[in-house]
């Protein structure tokens, strides 16, 4: 199987899956709407001076667009679960090729959680420079890397009846340590803990939306050390995998 056609069919798949795309696109929509739509019209959301939608906006980009991506190690368990990661061993596609289609399909997905949550921020009055939206699109594109190695990882070291509550107790206390909800205070245990995850550096990168300031030298350090990690890890993952007699 070549790396063109492998990639073709991972995007037809993850068109086709109803379930993917509605936990992916239209579940972080909805808490969108549920929490920002009744407060449209709040323009200092508990004394920040920020608008409610525009806060609730950002936040929701950073966990949904987490969460899209993660969720590719779902598919990839239930791929484990029916043989095809056996299949693929015996076919001509190399690790490289397994994980940049899977990441390509994972970023996909979660450029259009971006999307569709920029358009209805913009719809309920989120109003921001172009070179906010732009600045804070490509931190996050950066700051994804990791997760989607995550991803894969998580896909091929747990099984379907695990990797659910993984990853949805895993994006609830990533999102909880790295300032989603509320913002981490700046000293003390959980500051220092959360500023080696890259999730809150990912959290950082749309506050760029809310007068905060670009990462610094230790942000791009966390998120490029957590990636490679963590495309090692999930490179052997994939071999060990397709190995096996």
């Amino acid at each position: 199987m070549s790396t063109t056609a492998y990639t073709r069919y991972e995007l037809l798949r993850a068109f086709r899956n109803k379930r993917f795309f509605i936990f992916s696109l239209v579940f972080p929509l909805m808490l969108y709407f549920i929490t920002a739509a009744p407060n449209r019209g709040e323009n200092d959301l508990q004394g920040t001076g920020l608008s409610a939608p525009l806060y609730f906006m950002v936040s929701m980009a950073s966990w949904g667009t987490m969460t899209a991506m993660l969720g590719t190690g779902a598919r990839i368990a239930g791929e484990r679960e029916v043989g095809w990661n056996r299949q693929l061993r015996i076919s001509p596609l190399s690790p490289f090729a397994y994980l940049r289609a899977k990441v390509a399909i994972s970023y996909l997905m979660a450029g259009l959680s971006l999307v569709l949550l920029y358009v209805s921020g913009a719809s309920l009055g989120v109003r921001l420079p172009a070179g906010e939206w732009l600045e804070m699109t490509g931190l996050i594109v950066v700051g994804l890397v990791p997760f989607a190695a995550a991803g894969v990882l998580l896909g091929h070291k747990l099984n379907t009846d695990t990797i659910g509550p993984a990853l949805g107790g895993g994006t609830a206390i990533l999102a909880l340590l790295s300032g989603t909800w509320f913002p981490v205070d700046e000293s003390g245990f959980m500051h220092d803990m959360a500023v080696n995850l890259p999730s809150y550096w990912l959290v950082q990168a749309n506050r760029v939306a809310l007068g905060g300031d670009g990462w610094p030298l230790r942000g791009w350090v966390v998120v490029a050390i957590w990636s490679a990690a963590l495309t090692v890890l999930a490179a052997r993952a994939y071999r060990a995998d397709t190995g096996r007699a």
